[in-house]
């Protein structure tokens, strides 16, 4: 099976490491750079030693008169530009306010339990994916509503109740954090030229002839090259899940309360048709993503980091390449392609200086910061409001990820103490016919449905019910927790 060359191979080692230019973080995991475990363990006993990796400002004194807020994020593909910002910030502003930044590359978000349980949480923490049961239900959060209500500015520039995501940043009437970007959803980048030798100039909107045009690109490679690439982590998701989604298919059925992955068999069924017209080796994402650059495979899917990855990481040059829609089932759109917001802040409960720290996250999220950050390219803007900012010619190959109309955030599903693999995983079996579609399908309605029914039984999750659901606009229906 081929492999990478020896100099992709070796880019691919530096990238690996290097941060990604999308907002959010990589597909891979962000390894330490330092004594995470030891740092844990002090954090957890009150040591004033924090759980750290990157310190910015680790050894900067206080100046007199100044109120220190420190900062924690995980957050690295950014750090340039926000310290270049806080270190303007910090000389500028009037409020006698010094921000400290600290990235946490490795078990982020424990690292902040454990830190709010011994004495040492920092004042401000990036939000981006914290889950709102383990960091507001248990009082490690505060609510913004009050801040959020008395600045007006920050309420035209960051739209927080239009960008209130159930389960997410919002529960109860409460706002914990504001999101300011955003990942796309999943997209189908292409080779152009691959494309083009197979008669092809464009990707097509259903499933059928998609798949169509991936077996012809690989009987016309003749072994040299393949139709399409799966990546070996997560490939469920990258694609037919998605597909899913804009063909009105979800696994959690939000009017009725429960989990239903009934839909999804059509979607395997044409999983196990690109299969066998796929590049027949599915390795992690950043080979996949070197081999795509090789001229491999023709299809690739994945967000909008791969903006970064193919113009800075893996520089794509010797062929065009493109970004579209990926398919529904039919070339219909029934349901919303679900996005990421991101770039979040939120304020511990034991920071003694909760107002300047509102104050350090209404710098982050200001209309002036944020203008540099998303014309940097490090991620979507998320407001329309910055979208009319925003200069989007500098944004390079972002702009090509731009926010589609049917582009939604989806309310958090309950998180169940599921026994067996996840979803995903048992899909791809299916697709990989390792197990048959019928009985994957049974086996995951019958353990995700025993699991919620234990759960909300026991207390310890309640059952979301959105009697007005939209498919198309998930995010606008009405929640409602119930206990049974």
């Amino acid at each position: 099976m081929k492999r990478l060359n020896k100099t992709v191979a070796a880019v691919l080692a530096v990238s690996m490491a290097a941060a990604l230019t999308a907002c959010g973080g990589s597909d891979t995991a962000n390894g330490a750079t330092g004594t995470a475990a030891t740092s844990a363990s002090n954090a957890a006993s009150g040591s004033e030693t924090q759980a750290v990796t990157t310190t910015a400002q680790s050894d900067e004194t206080v100046a007199e008169g100044k109120t220190l807020i420190n900062v924690w994020t995980e957050d690295r593909h950014d750090q340039d530009y926000v310290q270049q910002m806080i270190d303007q910030y910090n000389q500028e502003n009037t409020d006698n306010i010094q921000i400290k930044l600290t990235v946490i590359t490795e078990d982020y978000k424990n690292m902040i339990s454990l830190a709010y349980n011994g004495g040492t949480a920092p004042d401000v923490v990036g939000a981006n994916g914290l889950p709102l049961n383990q960091f507001a239900d248990t009082g490690i959060l505060i609510p913004l509503n009050d801040y959020i209500d008395a600045d007006q500015t920050y309420q035209t520039v960051n739209e927080p109740y239009t960008h209130a995501y159930e389960g997410r940043n919002y529960q109860n009437g409460q706002l914990y954090f504001v999101f300011s970007g955003m990942r796309s959803g999943v997209r189908v980048e292409y080779n152009e030229d691959l494309l083009e030798k197979s008669g092809y100039t464009e990707i097509p909107d259903n499933l059928t002839d998609y798949v169509a045009m991936a077996q012809k690109i690989t009987d016309d490679g003749a072994g040299s090259y393949y139709g399409i690439g799966f990546t070996s982590s997560s490939p469920f998701e990258r694609l037919l899940e998605m597909s899913a989604e804009i063909s009105g298919v979800y696994y959690y059925d939000y009017i009725n309360g429960k989990f239903d992955f009934s839909g999804y068999k059509p979607f395997v069924e044409k999983g196990q048709e690109l299969v066998a017209a796929a590049y027949p080796d599915q390795q992690g994402v950043d080979n996949m993503r070197a081999l795509f650059t090789e001229q491999s495979f023709a299809l690739w899917s994945n967000a909008s980091q791969e903006a970064g990855v193919f113009t800075s990481q893996l520089p794509i040059t010797d062929f065009d390449w493109g970004v579209a829609a990926i398919p529904s089932l039919d070339g219909e759109i029934k349901g919303a392609l679900e996005t990421s917001p991101t770039k979040a802040y939120g304020i511990i409960s034991t920071s003694q200086n909760q107002d300047a720290a509102w104050k350090v996250i209404a710098y982050f999220q200001s209309e002036d910061f944020l203008k540099g950050y998303l014309e940097n390219g490090y991620c979507l803007p998320i407001t329309d409001y910055m979208t009319s900012k925003i200069d989007s010619s500098k944004t390079g190959r972002l702009a090509d990820f731009s926010k589609l109309d049917y582009e939604d955030v989806y309310p958090a599903v309950p998180s169940v103490n599921l026994q067996g693999d996840d979803y995903r995983t048992v899909l791809w079996n299916a697709v990989m016919g390792y197990v048959d579609v019928d009985e994957a399908i049974e086996d995951l309605n019958t353990r995700y449905n025993d699991a919620l029914d234990s759960d909300v039984a026991s207390g310890s999750v309640k059952r979301l019910v959105i009697k007005d659901y939209d498919p198309l606009h998930p995010s606008a229906g009405t929640a409602e927790y119930l206990s049974e």
